[in-house]
């Protein structure tokens, strides 16, 4: 599968999100700056599918992409690209973990929640070393991917930096743009 057929995967798997969690948040009503994950909460309706449509499906999905663009990966490419490759697929099964470890409603700093936290955590700190590492040793996506890196390390090391509510979508959004540029920019023997 060449790299323009990768594309389209990513952008679905991220569209899905986006639908997943504009509708969830409309059909329950939560406040606009209430948690993405809280949707799929114990308790709330639905909590399976939205689950399922923001988290689990789309990381699977860009796992796929992930793997195949680093099995693709010439030996010209070098070590640490990839290592980011590798990152950015243990990124990616951390993204789809939130959706099978979801908050608890009653417990929102406890119990099971703390699963989520945890592979929300994951995620995050495997999507910045993925960036980093990408930005220094794939020439394709360097300076993107080192804005992108530097923003969410923003995020992650000053949480109230984007205010309450804001850093998640930022982050959020910086997944989007990052796994985008992969599945776009990188080359692919056939």
């Amino acid at each position: 599968m060449t790299r323009a057929r990768l594309l389209p995967w990513v952008l679905g798997a991220h569209a899905c999100t986006l639908f997943a969690v504009l509708v969830f948040a409309a059909m329950t009503g939560l406040p606009a700056r209430a948690p993405l994950a809280l949707p799929g909460a114990g308790g709330m309706p639905l909590a399976w599918l939205f689950n399922l449509l923001a988290w689990t499906g789309p990381g699977l999905i860009v796992a796929g992409v992930a793997w195949r663009l680093r099995g693709g990966l010439g030996a010209e490419a070098g070590r640490v690209a990839g290592i980011a490759l590798q990152l950015w697929w243990l990124a990616s099964l951390a993204f789809a973990a939130q959706g099978l470890l979801p908050l608890d409603i009653d417990e929102l700093d406890a119990g099971a929640s703390r699963w989520h936290a945890l592979v929300w955590m994951v995620w995050n700190l495997a999507f910045v070393a993925a960036a980093l590492l990408a930005g220094l040793a794939l020439p394709a996506v360097r300076l993107p991917s080192l804005g992108l890196c530097a923003l969410v390390a923003l995020g992650l090391l000053v949480p109230g930096a984007f205010g309450a509510g804001i850093g998640e979508r930022v982050v959020l959004a910086c997944w989007w743009l990052w796994t985008a540029l992969l599945a776009w920019r990188l080359p692919r023997r056939r």
